[in-house]
């Protein structure tokens, strides 16, 4: 199926989606939160990568990665048009991600990160958050 706009207006629709705000990923893992009163976590904290949240105390950051943008294997869609391009950008996205991780865990952090299809299942992604706070509470 042929794209309905021109090249220029797709390059302003697509720069005007922002990373931070979807309600499909952050918000709705915020309301998960929230739900089971866990607290200590923050936004927008300056460190590789703009983790979704992060828990400075226990050195954890939490990505919920969006399954379009980063590529999910059983759930990212793949545009039909523009096929190099998409190639591409969802390559490079996966290796960015990758290296954010690896910085992070370099300096001493704790990464998780949770798909979105996952937020599906509340009770497993919460369970995997609980016990990594735990084990970091521990000190494992």
């Amino acid at each position: 199926m042929a794209d309905i706009f021109s090249k220029r207006k797709r390059s302003e629709v697509m720069a005007a989606v922002r990373s931070s705000g979807n309600e499909s990923t952050e918000l709705r893992f915020i309301t998960l939160m929230r739900g089971l009163h866990i607290t200590g976590w923050r936004r927008r904290q300056k460190l590789p990568g703009s983790p979704d949240f992060v828990f400075r105390e226990q050195r954890l950051a939490v990505f919920v990665d969006g399954c379009f943008w980063h590529g999910c294997p059983k759930h990212g869609s793949f545009p039909s048009t523009r096929r190099t391009f998409w190639l591409k950008k969802f390559a490079s996205n996966k290796a960015r991600d990758r290296d954010v991780t690896r910085k992070l865990r370099q300096r001493g952090w704790r990464v998780i990160r949770i798909w979105e299809h996952e937020l599906k299942n509340p009770a497993r992604c919460l369970a995997q958050l609980l016990d990594c706070l735990s084990r970091v509470r521990r000190g494992h």
